[in-house]
């Protein structure tokens, strides 16, 4: 196995920045002598790449909110571009950050660069025709759910099931009363953990709908605590100027630096935005509620492009409604706070939904990194992907496929 010595690694938000640094060590550890650059946050800039841009330069929500940043997108993109040739990696990695990435993996594998493009887009729920663009990006796709595996394979696109790095890395026995007791908690009160997002829209168009559903909720339940971590120091400032008018919420809420895990721990359910929040929770085991709103003329496309019954992860993998899912005009205070009393007053149904999750979990582990790193290696070397990558290796049928009966094959 010749040693890899040089590797270009676009992150576009703070997920993939999680899964780049988890990467980053796995190859290190295999090769030590390896070096990185691209763009990536705190976690991937402690592993030593050579960040270009500041990570949150691609963390951009929406369809017509990437519009009024193309520009500036299309500057990066091409200095990338200029900057990846220039350095001769011996691969290139993009990490999610799909519109982006796909585009740059794209113009690096025509100049005679190997890319691979780390977690999937979702072309399984709309937008399908996208997969032949991705077949001309990439030499191969690195999937962290087996649904999504599947789904290139179908399409003859060379994909390897890895896993996800957040199911190897959170235990499977989690420790409520540890985290409470970290956090100064009382033991015996109900906690309710709010991820209202780490991304400057997200705060905006969820952030006071979040904060207002804990408000009634607070008043309903006087020994309830509300724990929001946030993401950055610039989410934290946001979420500090929206608490500066709810004094019932300044006495109830602990904000947190980050530590959006422990919160979840901490927690007896959760709100959350969609995205890897939600399957971050369900790995700590833990109830929750997804609400979701965008602009306006981005959840439009969105309603006539989306082809999914569902948007939430744990939703997805389990192919049935876990999850509670109030998406855009019913995404109300008064909604959330409904949903959200009756999952905090319903013990039972809140112990089935943890063994639940643990099952799914314990499903998903598969000691991500490293199989990445096998695939990396692999592609590198010239070979093809491993066999011992397939989607299909070891897993439990409900895994495979959402939207499709088991043992039925769809065709699209």
């Amino acid at each position: 196995m010749s040693e890899i010595k040089r590797v270009y690694i676009v992150a576009g938000e703070m997920s993939g920045d999680q899964l780049g640094a988890s990467l980053m060590r796995a190859l290190k550890a295999r090769h030590p002598q390896v070096a990185f650059r691209g763009i990536g946050g705190a976690g991937m800039i402690a592993e030593g790449i050579d960040s270009r841009f500041p990570l949150e330069t691609l963390s951009i929500m929406g369809l017509i909110e990437v519009l009024k940043h193309l520009p500036e997108l299309i500057r990066v993109r091409r200095a990338l571009r200029a900057d990846a040739l220039a350095w001769g990696p011996d691969i290139m990695i993009g990490i999610d950050a799909p519109d982006f990435n796909l585009g740059l993996e794209r113009q690096l594998r025509e100049a005679g660069l190997t890319t691979v493009h780390y977690v999937s887009p979702t072309v399984w729920a709309w937008r399908q025709g996208r997969v032949k663009g991705i077949a001309r990006s990439v030499d191969a796709v690195l999937a962290l759910l087996p649904f999504e595996a599947a789904f290139y394979e179908r399409h003859r696109l060379p994909v390897a099931f890895v896993g996800h790095p957040l199911a190897d890395e959170l235990p499977l026995v989690n420790d409520r009363a540890g985290a409470r007791a970290e956090l100064g908690l009382p033991s015996g009160d109900p906690v309710l953990a709010v991820l209202p997002g780490s991304r400057a829209n997200e705060i905006r168009y969820l952030g006071e709908t979040f904060l207002d559903a804990a408000e009634r909720l607070c008043r309903e339940r006087p020994a309830l605590r509300v724990l929001i971590p946030a993401a950055t120091p610039l989410r934290r400032q946001a979420l500090e100027q929206l608490l500066e008018c709810r004094p019932l919420l300044d006495e109830r809420v602990t904000l947190l630096d980050g530590r959006a895990r422990q919160a979840m721990v901490a927690s007896d359910a959760v709100l959350l935005a969609s995205g890897t929040a939600a399957l971050e929770a369900m790995l700590c085991h833990r109830a929750m509620l997804v609400a979701y709103r965008m602009a306006p003329m981005t959840h439009w496309l969105a309603r006539r492009l989306v082809k999914t019954e569902w948007i939430s992860l744990p939703n997805l993998i389990a192919r049935e409604t876990l999850v509670p899912e109030l998406i855009q005009d019913a995404a109300t205070p008064e909604a959330i706070a409904e949903r959200l009393a009756g999952l905090l007053d319903d013990e039972e149904e809140r112990a089935e939904l943890e063994s639940r999750f643990a099952d799914m979990h314990a499903g998903l582990r598969r000691n991500a990194s490293a199989r990445a790193c096998d695939a990396i290696e692999a592609l590198v070397e010239g070979h093809s992907l491993p066999a011992s990558l397939s989607s299909e290796e070891g897993l439990r049928p409900a895994l495979i496929e959402p939207g499709a009966s088991q043992g039925e094959k769809r065709h699209d």
